[in-house]
């Protein structure tokens, strides 16, 4: 699909599958080099940004974020801002405030979350990019479920200037594509130094010359629970890697099993902080009773605008920071997160990739999500939270189909700054494995 047919189409295409909350109004690709969207969570300054919340509905930024800045500096035309869980919370991007994405492969299930627009973006549109937002899982579980290629980098690889954060110590913004190659191509264009971002100014310079991948660490605790059809799916390609050269080895992670109290204790905390400021005041709707006291109007605000996930997260992050709790739950999960990074280095020490599934199950039906309470959506998470606790980069890349036809995923984690073997298995993958295209009709 050329440039031209896909701006023209836009409309129809988001109509069927709701993967952008705003798009372009200029149709015309110009001098454009290529297309691409962003997670409504990155600033844009010719389009509208509400990260998936109703509490920004009508916010225009003056300024673009610095991966937006830098993609249209590369030649890029903006098309449209992708759906997501409000401010990133949520694993289906069903805690939208506005549209729900719908999965390519079924439109009765999700695309994941919380960039779900983005990874069905990057499915439904040929030869588009889409920049993702992973905080525990939001980039490698919609590329999971939406059959594509995913890669949140380390922590600090990439400037969070202009990124409105659901967790400032784990947010990382990431590349989600059809195509293996598009990943070391657009990460080199968003990675780097940048002054207003003081997470992104110490880190080694990014490398993506092609590194072989010769040895996998499988930890026993990412295979706990699966699906079986995951479970056949992973087992299967794992046997493709050893006929690829790869050494498959299984070890033991035990940290892993805690990383996920850790990382909601974490990121709750964090998340209650930087919400705090939407009150109605500078930030957010300001149509509040200006005749109530301080506290009657922001809750006014706060109620009528937040969703139910949002509002739970702030009470649990607001409980873990309260005083006399901070050290019992905070300053602990801290101290988890140090012990699941030193697994991970001592595990990568002497392997290229600790490898798992993605997700323990395939894309669910809209229906089925709508029966999980929040804990079990939160468990769904899982196998994809330890690497984002850590910072360290990981990959996703499809690796099977089960009975449905629904994409399964297996994600790859390297160790800090390692992004280059990450690039080059998704590459040597992406030769070996046969890609389903879901069917596209407009």
């Amino acid at each position: 699909m050329s440039m031209d047919s896909t701006l023209r189409d836009l409309k129809r295409i988001n109509e069927k599958y709701r993967m952008f909350h705003a798009m372009t109004e200029d149709l015309e690709p110009g001098d454009s080099s290529f297309l691409f969207s962003v997670k409504d969570n990155l600033t844009s300054k010719d389009m509208e940004t509400c990260a998936g919340s109703r509490i920004l509905e009508g916010y225009h930024p003056a300024f673009d974020a610095a991966s937006v800045e830098k993609m249209r500096l590369a030649g890029g035309k903006l098309i449209g801002k992708a759906n997501m869980d409000e401010f990133g919370f949520g694993t289906f991007s069903t805690n939208s405030g506005f549209e729900i994405p719908r999965n390519p492969y079924d439109l009765d299930r999700a695309c994941g979350g919380s960039s779900g627009g983005s990874a069905c973006a990057a499915s439904v549109i040929e030869d588009h990019v889409s920049l993702g937002v992973s905080t525990g899982g939001s980039i490698c579980c919609p590329a999971s479920f939406c059959g594509v290629y995913g890669i949140a980098p380390t922590y600090g690889r990439v400037s969070r200037f202009g990124l409105i954060d659901y967790g400032n110590s784990l947010d990382k913004i990431g590349v989600i594509s059809q195509k293996a190659a598009d990943l070391k191509k657009f990460m080199e264009v968003i990675a780097g130094r940048d002054e207003r971002d003081p997470t992104s100014m110490v880190q080694p310079e990014f490398n993506t010359a092609y590194r072989k991948m010769k040895s996998v660490a499988v930890p026993k605790e990412g295979i706990e629970g699966l699906s079986k059809e995951v479970e056949k799916a992973f087992n299967d390609a794992l046997e493709q890697l050893k006929s690829m050269g790869v050494d498959v080895d299984y070890v033991d992670m035990p940290s892993l099993r805690y990383a996920m109290p850790a990382y909601y204790v974490l990121a709750t905390s964090e998340a209650s902080t930087n919400l705090a400021r939407y009150v109605g005041m500078r930030y957010g709707h300001q149509d509040g009773d200006h005749t109530l006291k301080f506290d009657d109007y922001f809750t006014d605000v706060r109620t009528r605008y937040f969703g139910d996930e949002a509002k739970r997260r702030i009470l649990l992050g607001t409980f873990t920071r309260m005083a006399g709790f901070g050290g019992r739950h905070y300053a602990k999960a801290r101290e988890v997160r140090q012990v699941v990074i030193n697994d991970y280095k001592k595990v990568l020490a002497d392997h290229d990739a600790v490898l798992a599934p993605t997700m323990p199950f395939t894309a669910p039906k809209f229906d089925d999500i709508s029966k999980m309470s929040a804990l079990d959506s939160y468990k769904a998470d899982y196998l994809t939270v330890p690497a984002n606790l850590a910072g360290t980069p990981h990959l996703s890349v499809p690796c099977g189909y089960d009975s449905d036809g629904m994409p399964v995923g297996m994600q790859f984690v390297a160790d800090h700054w390692n992004e280059d073997v990450l690039f080059s298995i998704a590459e040597d993958w992406e030769k070996q494995f046969d890609l389903r295209r879901p069917e596209v009709s407009i």
